[in-house]
């Protein structure tokens, strides 16, 4: 189980814009605003004992803030029980990130700053300290000369479903199938991802993760299948409308004028042209929001063209059918 975590959710948050929602989602630190997310650099590290390397991963990652370099360092934690003097052994990690940076740097005269996150995605409630002075019996006795040390904890279990929900990216679509699995709701959720997320590619990871799990036997391979489908309807829905949308601008341009004005979906039409392309909105309307009344039907193939390709951009954008059948979109002299 340990080892399809380690390699998973550390391909998931090598990806730059999952690193990114980690931390303006999870992260509630004043600094998250003033890091250059463009210049991010994963650095191939590990400092994980050899001991725990089938329980534990780890990610560093150098970044600037306000111009300033400095690293941020995610313990990746994946055993179900809770680690008593986990802040200890992140210390240790911490002191042998120092000791390589020195080594490595020798004219350098003084050590980067380095902000340590735990991500913890065990079952238990995590109750271990994460300040270093709540595990010492006499923490003022020798105060001057004890490291001053805390981690910052980010525990998937600790999340409501109305919190996960209210973010709904990736990561938190992520924390939801670990802790809260509803197939139904993943659905509503993948479907939304698609609509808002601009980058695919996390999605894919994040689909892949689930397909990891089925390997190994975590999750149903009918559960798999099911997201995947709804995943690839919406791919080639989006696809079909685009490829249309591309050929009717393309066929407008050769018909335009000859000064090259294009007028768009405006001039230039015959019926039966808008005809299928009432048609085409009509079936990617049907598929995403279920079945259209007559009347919107009606609606739909009484527009103009104008009216037409308004409709058909707002399609990827819009939550609801009527997001996109509202009142501004009727042609005058409509009710």
């Amino acid at each position: 189980m340990y080892p399809l975590h380690d390699r998973s959710y550390k391909r998931l948050f090598s990806h730059p814009r999952l690193f990114r929602q980690l931390l303006e989602s999870f992260v509630e630190e004043a600094w998250v605003k003033d890091l250059d997310f463009e210049q991010c650099e994963k650095v191939e590290k590990s400092f994980i004992s050899a001991h725990y390397k089938t329980t534990e991963s780890d990610l560093l990652y150098k970044v600037k803030i306000q111009g300033q370099e400095a690293y941020i360092y995610i313990l990746l934690e994946f055993q179900s029980t809770v680690t008593w003097f986990m802040v200890v052994r992140f210390l240790h990690y911490m002191s042998s990130f120092w000791l390589d940076y020195a080594q490595n740097q020798p004219q350098q005269k003084k050590l980067p700053a380095v902000f340590p996150i735990l991500l913890y995605s065990g079952d238990d409630q995590w109750s271990a300290p994460t300040d270093l002075a709540e595990l010492l019996e006499q923490p003022h006795l020798f105060h001057n000369y004890t490291p001053q040390f805390r981690y910052f904890k980010i525990a998937e279990n600790e999340y409501s479903q109305a919190q996960l929900l209210k973010i709904s990216n990736v990561v938190s679509t992520l924390f939801l199938a670990e802790t809260q699995y509803d197939l139904e709701l993943l659905k509503r959720e993948l479907l939304n991802l698609f609509d808002r997320e601009v980058d695919k590619e996390a999605i894919s990871l994040l689909l892949n993760w689930f397909k990891q799990l089925v390997v190994h036997g975590r999750r149903e391979t009918e559960d798999y299948e099911v997201l995947e489908q709804v995943y690839r309807d919406k791919v080639e829905a989006k696809q079909m409308l685009e490829t249309a949308i591309a050929k009717e601008r393309e066929q407008l341009f050769t018909q335009g004028k000859a000064q090259g004005e294009v007028e768009g979906w405006t001039k230039g039409k015959e019926e039966g042209k808008v005809e299928g392309q009432a048609d085409l909105l009509v079936s990617l309307l049907e598929m995403r929001f279920n079945s259209l009344t007559l009347a919107q039907k009606q609606y739909i193939y009484e527009l103009e063209a104008t009216q037409f390709l308004k409709l058909a951009n707002k399609l990827w954008q819009a939550q609801s059918l009527q997001d996109i059948l509202d009142e501004d979109d009727q042609p005058q002299g409509s009710s």
